[in-house]
């Protein structure tokens, strides 16, 4: 069976990731690794490479074609990234598809734990990032990115610890 994990920024996401991941002894695959990787490959630091991605759809589409290729080669395996369940949908690939989301400062908290900086600062960097992704995935797709009726699961992970996320998901995928 393919998963699908998306969610927007601190929402859990990957954390739920590698938990289901160990849990069902699936291979997991992160979008932000593969997005590290193609900054890498071309010699770039991340912020400069998410600035490309808004110039350049060629590079959002090339990462969105490579999880729509691991999708395609393999089953048992979870996916994560912002737009895995909308493309697979596309590409009539069967999955269970969970969205994550939680409040904006819970969210902010948590890339603070993560990352360092402060709330303030993190919950602005999040609305910019999220505005952004939103505007690119409307233009590139045509993609409402707020539109969750392709998921099969939506939960909000605010007061929810990763296991207890993981627990919920398993129950509906029985």
């Amino acid at each position: 069976m393919r998963i699908t994990i998306s969610g927007p920024p601190g929402s859990g996401k990957t954390t739920v990731c590698n938990l289901l991941g160990e849990r069902l002894q699936y291979e997991v695959v992160i979008s932000g690794n593969i997005f590290r990787q193609l900054a890498k490959e071309r010699n770039m630091s991340l912020a400069d490479f998410g600035a490309l991605c808004e110039l350049d759809a060629q590079v959002d589409k090339e990462l969105d074609a490579k999880m729509v290729a691991i999708a395609q080669s393999k089953d048992n395996i979870i996916l994560e990234g912002r737009l895995t369940a909308y493309m697979l949908s596309l590409h009539k690939i069967p999955a269970f598809k969970i969205y994550l989301h939680a409040a904006e400062e819970v969210r902010a908290a948590r890339v603070v734990n993560r990352e360092g900086g402060t709330v303030e600062q993190r919950q602005a960097e999040i609305i910019e990032r999220e505005q952004c992704e939103a505007l690119r995935y409307k233009n590139y797709y045509d993609i409402d990115i707020k539109d969750t009726s392709v998921y099969d699961l939506v939960i909000d992970s605010s007061a929810l610890n990763p296991e207890e996320i993981v627990e919920k998901i398993i129950s509906e995928m029985s």
